[in-house]
């Protein structure tokens, strides 16, 4: 392992729980490999108590960045002193940089991370019709990521169809002809079978969808990494299904979040209200 010193510049992942974050890591090995003096360490922090940590993080001097993972991703918008238009128009930030003055600078990377994770597997969504649970932070940038990647049509399911809806008014903003349906917990139809949401980190959660339903033909895509074989995955299997692991999403993202945190690209920032 690296030297740590008083030169060390410091990162932080924030979630709750931690004990299933991998980004540590893999941004450790990253910077090891760049010959980059940074280390980055787990922070687990509470919804209650979000608000207090990311004023203390501000008052860090040697904190250049963090990245903010379940379940902190659509609250850490107001956090942010500014944050991209992707950022606002998803309504959710995985990577904040933080400025030799304090500032907090916000991105969301999760949708472009999980297309390119599928593009890599030989998984192309352009052309597909789309199930997506969830409407959640990370759930929200995959419907953007699919929807300008040209699925044909995206069904989403969530507990509140209202999120759903005000996530469907933003997509339309990007993709104004996509067909966007409201969906339930029955994925078949679709080609493409994605969970958006945490259910299955733990082994007791509930299944995030009705694994009955899924049909042979279908893709099924996690965004969860540990455990990597979800409830989910393993039905899917049970089904014939073609799965795509969770891991995929984070590894398309680590030279980018390296990247912004070290030095966010300004270009296009909105100014947090």
């Amino acid at each position: 392992m690296q030297v740590i010193t008083g030169n060390t510049q410091v990162f932080g992942i924030l979630a709750d729980p931690i004990h299933h974050v991998k980004t540590p890591q893999r941004i450790n090995s990253y910077f090891e490999a760049e010959g980059f003096d940074g280390v980055m360490v787990p922070i687990h922090v509470k919804a209650d108590g979000l608000q207090a940590a990311v004023s203390g993080l501000r008052a860090m001097h040697n904190l250049a960045g963090c990245v903010v993972t379940v379940p902190h991703k659509t609250a850490m918008v107001a956090l942010c002193d500014e944050v991209t238009a992707d950022a606002r128009l998803v309504g959710a930030v995985n990577v904040v940089h933080r400025t030799t003055t304090g500032k907090l600078i916000g991105t969301i990377l999760d949708g472009e991370g999980f297309v390119a994770g599928l593009r890599q597997a030989g998984i192309e969504p352009a052309g597909r019709s789309a199930y997506l649970a969830g409407a959640g932070g990370a759930a929200s940038a995959i419907a953007f990521a699919l929807a300008r990647a040209g699925v044909s049509r995206l069904t989403v399911a969530n507990r509140t169809s209202e999120k759903v809806h005000q996530l469907f008014a933003r997509i339309h903003s990007v993709a104004p002809h996509l067909e966007l349906l409201v969906g339930t917990d029955d994925p078949s139809g679709h080609d493409l079978v994605v969970n958006g949401t945490s259910l299955g980190l733990a082994a007791e959660d509930a299944l995030p969808l009705d694994v009955s339903r899924l049909q042979a033909h279908q893709v099924v895509a996690e965004i969860i990494m540990q455990p990597a074989e979800t409830a989910l995955l393993k039905a899917a299997q049970s089904s014939g299904c073609r799965v795509h692991y969770g891991a995929p999403m984070l590894i398309s993202q680590i030279a980018l979040m390296a990247s912004f945190m070290r030095h966010a690209h300004t270009k296009g920032v909105d100014h947090a209200s």
